[in-house]
């Protein structure tokens, strides 16, 4: 019975996190300075310019989370923030959600 419902339990955490599972991240978000082939012209423009801005290289080395949190992210770079902080805000509500769901779950089989 434990093993039939554990595997509920996991189909239903699949099904409804379904479009975070098969999220595809845009390589450019990970490392913004790495080789990036990008179809988008705007996207394009505002990477190549992101590329050469030796100030924000430095902040890059604290991590990409971080670097897409500056300040002037949004301001300077508005387009691949758009897209940018999409990703950042999935990852960690998904995360206290599954850990929502694993409290209720041993709340329920306890």
């Amino acid at each position: 019975m434990t093993l039939e419902r554990d595997l509920l339990d996991m189909f239903d955490f699949e099904s409804r996190f379904e479009d975070i599972l098969t999220m595809v991240i845009p390589p450019w978000i990970i490392n913004p300075y790495g080789d990036i082939e990008e179809t988008n012209v705007i996207i394009q423009e505002e990477l190549t310019e992101l590329s050469t801005n030796e100030e924000l290289k430095v902040q890059f080395k604290n991590g990409y989370q971080q670097f897409w949190l500056q300040n002037n992210i949004p301001v300077t770079y508005p387009v691949l923030w758009n897209i940018a902080r999409k990703f950042l805000i999935s990852f960690p509500s998904s995360y206290l959600v599954e850990i929502g769901f694993s409290a209720v779950t041993n709340l329920l089989t306890k």
